[in-house]
């Protein structure tokens, strides 16, 4: 049943009459009568006798004519249900576009192909019968030693398959051979550039193209649409546009059905997209890779809030397909599989990993410092200055990219006098000047309702003076103009993307995530704003700031080009961490601290959210199913941990509770949430809560 309330989030049994018997097919959408209204399901599947001795209601109809839900589809969306504490429907609104009757009137008008689009022949000695690589590991619990030492197999200096950039890791050339050969590695890569031949589009397209040579289909995900237009060029120019489907939300239910069509057909063995594209429905699905894993678009926004990387994992687990994670960066999360020996890492050796990446600088060491007194308080110190002074008019010249937090001009504004942030007396948004010439004129507007503000004074002190609290990126892009006269300056954040610059000199402003790719790679780049980045709320924060810093630092050219990133932040583990080019020492540390302090991800959390009154009656709903989970007798088991404190009750206040247990208890403390949840949605009077497990702004 199409319904998000929790409990009817069961099969139902309805009368398939003679005039539907030959369209009703199990994957089908169809419309039931239930509760006096026609609503939308799907027919999981047909059998002979029902559950129950009621009488039945006839499906009213069956609203497709090709079943766009696949068994393996169904099966990875009831174990993400489950494993979120949330409704299959809420699920398969996610995995299964909305239908679109022309394109499925015009798929089934079209010839049907016997086989996929054909792809390039793979490299000379490329066997489909290959077996895989016994160095490939897929260790469990104690066999984590082996998979550590598969990273240096003697199969690597085997036969090439066709991937030279992954060949280059150390363990890349088995891993691609067992997926080639049938078997279901898993393995996170930390790439160490993305200038050349380690752009992460062409890795990804050649990797595509070498396991679908093999007979088996490919699953890759990137975070975000600037991702996606990269990695589609990339695949027009490896395997052909017919070669592939994408599948991204961004692109309008039309297309989005088609590709659906394709790969539910066979017609495209090649699944590309954003977050959606992870439900693809491929057949003899032999990979699933994901770009970034710890980048916040991979989460999903609506209930029941599943993260890419566990449904990723959970298919390939189902599935029998091989998982790869590759980025410049690694999270916590992914971090505690890796040091498990349950996800093998592939890196380059450190010596390699110098050769490829930058100098990285930091203006806040003791060496910086002692030669340029203000650097801490500078937003442009002298060693940034001089390092852009340098790439624009040195023996190799080329294009600085300027890393910024905040788009806009100047986003945020503070009292003069006491430095209290100016707020909208209308709505309590944060006052702006939107541009140069609001700057100019003192014209304050509010960033959230768009108000103007006329006769501002400070409620602290009275004062009607303001001064930037921040700086965007088109007032960094002024000021950059004013400091290199006769430099081309280049801006790109959310409002004006640039996806690829040339090799001349120039001045690329750009937000976090907007980088574009310059063709030679870039001479240099600063990196500002770090302070304010790392000082937002999270525990994820210094984790998620560094793979910015490095997605940033890996468009510079190698240190032996000339290549240099400076960042301006005043934190030493995370600049630290950059300056060794160390992102999973990183996430080890984190993750170190996490188990320390019984955080996720050494453990689950779920967070509990709405009105005090509601939050509170939904925890002592999951007391009760907890107690009915236990059973009674001598070999009772403990009753499952619990930390997170009960709300106080407010009138009408919104309120937010964190249970934390650990992964012993993880499926039978989930098993309880999801009842107490079910159980609440039978109370009229109930007022609705959130409940989110794993959510990704806390971790």
């Amino acid at each position: 049943m199409d319904s998000a309330v929790p409990h009817l989030d069961r099969e139902f049994d309805y009368l398939v009459p003679p005039s539907l018997d030959e369209a009703a097919v199990p994957g089908s959408r169809v419309t039931v009568r239930f509760g006096g209204r026609d609503l939308t399901g799907w027919l999981i599947e047909r059998v002979e006798e029902p559950a129950t001795g009621a009488q039945l209601m006839p499906l009213r109809t069956v609203v497709t004519k090709v079943p766009p839900l696949t068994p393996p589809v169904l099966a990875l969306a009831r174990a993400v249900a489950v494993r979120q504490a949330g409704v299959l429907s809420d699920v398969l609104r996610v995995a299964v576009p909305p239908r679109v009757a022309q394109v499925e009137k015009e798929f089934l008008a079209e010839p049907e192909l016997d086989a996929p689009v054909a792809l390039p022949p793979g490299p000379e000695g490329e066997r489909e019968d290959q077996v895989a690589d016994p160095c490939v590991a897929r260790a469990e619990g104690p066999a984590a030693e082996e998979a550590k030492a598969a990273v240096r197999c003697p199969a690597e200096a085997g036969a090439d398959v066709g991937t030279p950039v992954l060949s280059a890791l150390a363990g890349g050339h088995a891993f691609v051979s067992a997926v080639c050969a049938g078997d279901a590695p898993r393995a996170a890569a930390v790439l160490p550039s993305r200038v050349g031949d380690w752009d992460e589009a062409a890795v990804f397209a050649d990797l595509a193209k070498t396991v679908a040579a093999a007979g088996r289909s490919v699953v890759l995900v990137v975070p975000d649409q600037r991702d996606l237009t990269r990695l589609c060029a990339a695949l027009d120019a490896t395997v052909g546009e017919h070669a592939y489907a994408r599948l991204t939300a961004e692109d309008g239910n039309t297309p989005r059905y088609r590709a659906h069509l394709r790969l539910l057909t066979g017609r495209a063995r090649i699944a590309v997209g954003t977050r959606s594209a992870i439900w693809a429905p491929v057949e003899g699905l032999g990979l699933i890779a994901v770009w970034d894993e710890g980048d916040d678009a991979l989460a999903e926004p609506r209930a029941p809030y599943q993260h890419v990387r566990e449904v990723a994992l959970q298919r390939a687990r189902q599935e029998g397909a091989g998982v790869l994670f590759a980025g410049l960066g690694r999270t916590a999360a992914l971090q505690r599989l890796v040091d498990a020996g349950w996800v093998q890492h592939l890196a380059v050796d450190r010596a390699e990993q110098r050769r490829l990446a930058p100098r990285v600088l930091s203006t806040a060491d003791s060496w910086e410092s002692a030669r340029d007194p203000f650097a801490r308080r500078a937003r442009l110190p002298q060693a940034a200055w001089r390092a852009a002074r340098e790439a624009l008019d040195g023996r190799t010249p080329g294009p600085v990219l300027v890393q910024v937090a905040r788009a806009g001009f100047i986003p945020a504004l503070v009292c003069q006098r006491c430095r209290v942030p100016a707020r909208c007396r209308h709505c309590s948004g944060p006052l702006s000047f939107r541009d140069r010439a609001a700057a100019q004129t003192g014209e304050l507007s509010c960033r959230w309702c768009g108000v103007r503000e006329r006769g501002f004074r400070c409620p602290e002190c009275g004062t009607q003076q303001v001064r930037a609290g921040s700086r965007g990126v088109d007032r960094t892009a002024d000021e950059l103009g004013r400091a290199f006269p006769q430099v081309p300056v280049l801006s790109s954040s959310s409002e004006h993307i640039l996806t690829e610059v040339g090799d001349d000199p120039a001045l690329v402003v750009a937000t976090v995530g907007a980088e574009p790719v310059a063709r030679g790679g870039y001479a240099a780049a600063l990196l500002l704003d770090g302070d304010s980045q790392l000082a937002r709320e999270g525990l994820d924060v210094p984790g998620r700031v560094l793979s910015r810093w490095l997605a940033a630092a890996a468009l510079v050219r190698p240190a032996q080009d000339g290549g240099v990133a400076v960042v301006t932040a005043d934190h030493p583990e995370t600049v630290g961490a950059l300056i060794r080019w160390d992102p999973d020492g990183f996430a080890s540390h984190q993750l170190q601290e996490r188990r320390e302090l019984h955080l996720p991800p050494a453990g689950r959390l779920a967070e509990v959210t709405g009105e005090a009154a509601a939050v509170a009656e939904y925890l002592e709903l999951v007391e009760e199913a907890r107690r009915e989970e236990q059973p009674t007798g001598a070999h009772a088991p403990e009753p499952l941990p619990w930390i997170g404190p009960v709300p106080e009750i407010a009138d009408e206040a919104r309120h937010r509770a964190l249970l934390i247990f650990p992964w012993s208890a993880a499926e039978a403390t989930v098993r309880v949430l999801r009842k107490a949840k079910s159980a609440a949605s039978t109370r009229a009077e109930q007022k609705p809560i959130r409940l989110r497990l794993d959510p990704a702004g806390i971790l």
